[in-house]
Protein backbone atom coordinates (compact mmCIF):
# COMPACT_ATOMS: atom_id res chain seq x y z
CA UNK A 1 0.00 0.00 0.00
CA UNK A 2 1.32 3.46 -1.57
CA UNK A 3 1.16 6.53 0.95
CA UNK A 4 -0.08 9.39 -0.39
CA UNK A 5 3.51 11.84 0.50
CA UNK A 6 5.70 9.04 -0.66
CA UNK A 7 6.50 10.90 -4.27
CA UNK A 8 6.50 14.21 -2.41
CA UNK A 9 9.93 15.52 -1.89
CA UNK A 10 11.43 17.57 1.08
CA UNK A 11 11.56 21.28 -0.12
CA UNK A 12 13.72 22.84 2.41
CA UNK A 13 12.78 26.75 1.31
CA UNK A 14 9.42 25.62 2.31
CA UNK A 15 10.59 23.75 5.50
CA UNK A 16 12.57 26.91 6.26
CA UNK A 17 9.13 29.32 5.88
CA UNK A 18 7.31 27.27 8.20
CA UNK A 19 9.83 27.31 10.67
CA UNK A 20 10.53 30.66 11.03
CA UNK A 21 7.08 30.93 11.46
CA UNK A 22 6.80 28.51 14.14
CA UNK A 23 9.17 29.94 15.76
CA UNK A 24 7.41 33.53 15.49
CA UNK A 25 4.39 31.58 16.86
CA UNK A 26 6.44 30.35 20.06
CA UNK A 27 6.43 26.89 18.81
CA UNK A 28 8.56 24.47 20.15
CA UNK A 29 12.06 23.67 18.65
CA UNK A 30 12.26 19.67 19.55
CA UNK A 31 9.59 17.42 20.63
CA UNK A 32 6.59 15.38 19.05
CA UNK A 33 5.35 18.32 17.01
CA UNK A 34 8.73 20.46 17.26
CA UNK A 35 10.21 22.32 14.16
CA UNK A 36 13.41 20.17 13.92
CA UNK A 37 11.37 16.69 13.69
CA UNK A 38 10.45 16.43 9.97
CA UNK A 39 14.29 17.71 9.30
CA UNK A 40 15.49 14.78 11.75
CA UNK A 41 13.37 11.97 9.52
CA UNK A 42 14.09 13.55 6.33
CA UNK A 43 18.05 13.32 6.95
CA UNK A 44 17.75 10.14 8.14
CA UNK A 45 15.70 8.76 5.34
CA UNK A 46 18.00 10.02 2.73
CA UNK A 47 21.18 8.28 4.71
CA UNK A 48 19.07 5.12 5.10
CA UNK A 49 18.79 5.14 0.66
CA UNK A 50 22.09 5.47 0.19
CA UNK A 51 23.24 3.04 2.29
CA UNK A 52 20.62 0.82 0.44
CA UNK A 53 21.85 2.08 -2.54
CA UNK A 54 25.53 1.19 -1.59
CA UNK A 55 24.68 -1.79 -0.75
CA UNK A 56 22.77 -2.66 -4.06
CA UNK A 57 25.43 -1.69 -5.85
CA UNK A 58 27.42 -4.20 -4.36
CA UNK A 59 25.00 -7.08 -4.33
CA UNK A 60 24.36 -6.73 -8.14
CA UNK A 61 28.12 -6.91 -9.18
CA UNK A 62 27.80 -10.81 -8.97
CA UNK A 63 25.35 -12.13 -11.88
CA UNK A 64 24.08 -15.45 -9.86
CA UNK A 65 23.00 -12.46 -7.27
CA UNK A 66 19.35 -11.66 -7.31
CA UNK A 67 19.04 -9.79 -4.54
CA UNK A 68 16.42 -6.73 -4.96
CA UNK A 69 14.88 -4.08 -2.93
CA UNK A 70 11.65 -5.11 -1.45
CA UNK A 71 9.78 -2.24 -0.39
CA UNK A 72 9.68 0.01 2.92
CA UNK A 73 9.16 -0.32 6.49
CA UNK A 74 7.98 1.53 8.76
CA UNK A 75 8.92 2.36 12.42
CA UNK A 76 8.60 4.84 15.39
CA UNK A 77 12.02 6.27 16.07
CA UNK A 78 12.04 7.93 19.62
CA UNK A 79 14.86 10.62 20.04
CA UNK A 80 15.36 13.74 22.16
CA UNK A 81 13.95 15.68 19.45
CA UNK A 82 11.03 13.87 19.54
CA UNK A 83 8.64 10.50 18.04
CA UNK A 84 8.72 10.34 14.81
CA UNK A 85 7.44 7.59 12.01
CA UNK A 86 10.90 6.75 9.82
CA UNK A 87 10.68 4.35 6.71
CA UNK A 88 13.75 1.95 6.25
CA UNK A 89 14.95 0.51 3.00
CA UNK A 90 14.21 -3.30 2.74
CA UNK A 91 15.78 -6.01 0.43
CA UNK A 92 14.34 -9.59 -0.27
CA UNK A 93 17.46 -10.94 0.84
CA UNK A 94 17.25 -10.04 4.31
CA UNK A 95 21.01 -8.95 3.86
CA UNK A 96 21.01 -5.06 4.48
CA UNK A 97 22.43 -3.90 7.84
CA UNK A 98 21.82 -0.32 7.86
CA UNK A 99 24.08 1.38 9.97
CA UNK A 100 22.70 5.02 11.17
CA UNK A 101 20.01 3.66 11.90
CA UNK A 102 20.25 -0.33 12.69
CA UNK A 103 17.81 -2.76 12.74
CA UNK A 104 15.64 -3.08 15.60
CA UNK A 105 16.64 0.13 16.75
CA UNK A 106 14.07 2.52 18.41
CA UNK A 107 16.21 4.76 20.03
CA UNK A 108 18.52 7.73 18.79
CA UNK A 109 21.16 9.00 20.96
CA UNK A 110 21.46 13.28 21.92
CA UNK A 111 25.00 13.27 20.28
CA UNK A 112 23.60 12.06 16.69
CA UNK A 113 20.82 14.20 16.85
CA UNK A 114 23.28 17.40 17.09
CA UNK A 115 25.78 16.40 14.39
CA UNK A 116 22.73 15.85 12.21
CA UNK A 117 21.22 19.43 13.15
CA UNK A 118 25.09 20.68 13.22
CA UNK A 119 25.19 19.27 9.27
CA UNK A 120 22.17 20.71 8.63
CA UNK A 121 23.45 24.26 9.53
CA UNK A 122 25.84 23.79 6.74
CA UNK A 123 23.11 23.86 4.24
CA UNK A 124 20.15 20.98 2.95
CA UNK A 125 20.85 20.75 -0.55
CA UNK A 126 24.70 21.22 0.10
CA UNK A 127 25.20 18.50 2.12
CA UNK A 128 22.58 15.98 0.39
CA UNK A 129 25.02 16.75 -2.58
CA UNK A 130 28.21 16.47 -0.41
CA UNK A 131 26.88 13.06 1.06
CA UNK A 132 27.72 10.89 -2.00
CA UNK A 133 30.58 12.72 -2.90
CA UNK A 134 31.90 13.32 0.29
CA UNK A 135 30.90 9.62 1.70
CA UNK A 136 34.16 9.43 4.19
CA UNK A 137 33.37 12.65 5.70
CA UNK A 138 30.02 12.16 6.58
CA UNK A 139 31.07 8.67 7.77
CA UNK A 140 33.98 10.40 10.38
CA UNK A 141 31.18 13.30 11.06
CA UNK A 142 28.45 10.92 12.20
CA UNK A 143 30.85 8.57 13.61
CA UNK A 144 28.80 5.75 11.66
CA UNK A 145 30.22 4.31 8.17
CA UNK A 146 28.27 4.63 5.15
CA UNK A 147 28.77 1.77 3.46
Amino acid sequence: MKKENENLSFDFEEFKAQAIADMKAGKSLVGKDGIFTPLMKEFLEAALEGEMNSHMATCLGGSENQNRRNGKTTKTIQSPMGAFELETPRDREGSFEPQIVKKRQTVLNASLDNKILGLYGLGMRGLLRAMKFYECSIEKCLGVALR
